[in-house]
């Protein structure tokens, strides 16, 4: 087998039996590499270089937690909350009512989802600081939170793969439409949206069915075990939301003048401390609040980049890509499906997309060009390969952030509740509308 399959194929199992994500990352990554060939130290010794990779990732995690919980601090998200909970409150007796709350809900989360990619690019950091004070509602509405993971992660990877602002503007164009040209697919002219607008509309009808189908039963939750109740209350000064306004204003800019996620939040933070809003005398507890509260995310990362540097320091990713390419021959509607399931499973070991493209748009790009694929085809291939895995990867930040604020009163499993439902509601419809947009482009 595959060293790269095996790796991955390992990573999975463990994690889907409980086993913490970032051990079962450690032995899928020391298995890879001694099933490939490598000795045990030199594959430890790639899984050490690799770790670095990771840094950089980890520290604006950190940064954006601490940002996070000065906007919390601002009773922002407590407003949110109270606001919601008087909503209850007045359903109370009416279905009808009820299931129009819930939906607000959604629909609220996964407007701010997919504003955090672009309008507000903090990425995950709004899931601790928004989702918690809402688990206490939710769980009077009985709602399902398998659905509430969906929601997020939906918001968490559509911009990115459609709409080239912000995170998108990395993923799609100085990576994607960047690889694919340097390979020699001809991009000018070319609309990376409508290439990438059938894979887009692929993850929206995952999240209706997972809305309106999978998980629009009642669940129940222990209400005893969630520290928010109805009693809480908290008083609001305008200017200190006026302050939480301005911050995010100024992170925002910041991040798209400096191009940093990390200068950006730390801007934001400043502004928190300069205002009053956070008291200097406060500022390093709650810094160091705000970074523990990531801790464990940056962690999986960090180790998700050991993995991954394993993976190629094997030699097995491009054998696996050939070896699709013997298998298909001349067979164009094979070729693409081939060529998605190899992303899908490289990005499901890695845990990013981002990652992803410049290891398959090498091989991918040349093969496709050699089939008679169109450069939008090749565009929306490479494109829905890359994002394919992302959803449903334990080691993926599209996951991991919905875990992070469902199982702030630990009834929330990271597997079960998050990888596994959104495993299946994104990356099928996924698979199927993006080999029709290579297909039919």
């Amino acid at each position: 087998m595959n060293a790269v399959v095996a790796a991955v194929l390992i990573m999975l199992v463990l994690s889907l039996a409980r086993i913490h994500v970032v051990v079962a990352l450690i032995v899928g990554a020391v298995s890879g590499g001694l099933i490939a060939g490598m000795s045990l130290n030199d594959t430890i010794d790639a899984f050490n270089n690799g770790l670095g990779g990771g840094a950089k990732v980890a520290l604006s995690y950190a940064v954006l937690g601490a940002f996070a919980v000065a906007i919390g601090k601002s009773g922002l998200a407590n407003l949110l909350a109270d606001k919601i909970l008087a909503k209850v409150g007045q359903s109370e007796g009416s279905s009808t009512a009820v299931k129009s709350v819930r939906y607000m809900i959604i629909a609220i989360l996964v407007a701010i989802a997919l504003s955090s990619q672009n309008i507000l690019p903090i990425h995950i950091a709004f899931i601790p600081l928004v989702v918690p004070p809402l688990l206490y509602v939710m769980a009077k509405l009985k709602m399902d939170r398998r659905m509430v993971a969906c929601a997020l992660t939906f918001g968490l990877i559509t911009p990115y793969m459609f709409i080239p602002v912000g995170f998108g503007g990395i993923y799609l164009n100085e990576i994607l439409m960047a690889k694919i040209s340097a390979n020699g697919g001809d991009i000018e002219g070319l609309s990376v949206m409508k290439a990438m607008a059938l894979p887009a509309l692929g993850m929206l009808c995952g999240l209706l069915v997972a809305i309106f189908i999978t998980y629009r039963g009642e669940r129940n939750y222990n209400l005893s075990a969630i520290t928010r109740t109805e009693k809480v209350t908290t008083t609001y000064k305008p200017m200190t939301l006026v302050m939480a306004l301005a911050a995010i204003v100024v992170t925002f800019v910041v991040q798209l003048w400096l191009g940093s996620m990390i200068l950006g939040a730390l801007a934001g933070f400043l502004l928190f401390n300069l205002s009053g809003v956070v008291k200097w005398k406060e500022a390093d507890d709650l810094f160091t609040e705000g970074m523990k509260m990531l801790a464990m995310i940056g962690f999986i990362m960090i180790a998700a980049s050991g993995f991954a540097e394993v993976m190629r320091e094997t030699g097995e990713i491009t054998t696996l890509v050939q070896s699709s390419v013997d298998i298909i021959g001349a067979n164009k509607a094979l070729a693409a499906l081939l060529m998605l399931l190899v992303g899908l499973m490289i990005t499901l070991g890695i845990g990013s997309s981002f990652s992803t493209i410049p290891i398959i748009a090498a091989l991918y790009v040349p093969m496709a060009l050699e089939m008679g694929f169109s450069s939008m085809a090749i565009i929306a291939l490479v494109g829905t390969a890359g994002a394919l895995g992302d959803a449903g990867s334990p080691a993926s930040d599209s996951t991991l952030g919905p875990t992070a604020g469902l199982n702030a009163d630990g009834q929330h499993n990271h597997i079960w509740d998050s990888v596994v439902p959104t495993f299946l509601h994104f990356n099928l419809p996924l698979l199927g509308f993006g080999w029709v947009a290579a297909m039919v482009l």
